[in-house]
């Protein structure tokens, strides 16, 4: 996962998101944005972050073990790799980090 984090970018995150949003359905935004948000907090250790960035930089990275563009098993292996990397940063996810995910959602898919 980590060898993913030099791919990661601030933009190239929120391009994929906003862009593919509908496509990749809640169940594969609320992990990517909830550690999104953990990654920008302050009190989030270096570990965590190296961690959150490895998974989002898998996340839109054009390259991955299935491409998103496959019908219906297109975004399998991300939701893996984010829910993987969730559970190892789990405890470095605060209620502030839901709330502003799922605000984010809301606006995406209300």
């Amino acid at each position: 996962m980590d060898a993913h984090a030099d791919s990661y970018s601030d933009e190239s995150f929120w391009n994929k998101t906003t862009k593919y949003a509908k496509k990749a359905g809640e169940k594969t935004l609320s992990p990517a944005l909830k550690m999104y948000y953990s990654a920008k907090d302050s009190d989030t250790p270096m570990w965590a972050k190296t961690t959150v960035y490895g998974a989002l930089g898998y996340f839109i990275s054009p390259v991955d073990a299935i491409p998103d563009l496959t019908p219906v098993l297109g975004y399998t292996d991300d939701i893996g790799v984010l829910a993987g990397a969730l559970a190892i940063v789990a405890a470095h996810i605060k209620d502030e980090h839901y709330e502003q995910a799922q605000q984010t959602l809301k606006r995406w898919f209300n």
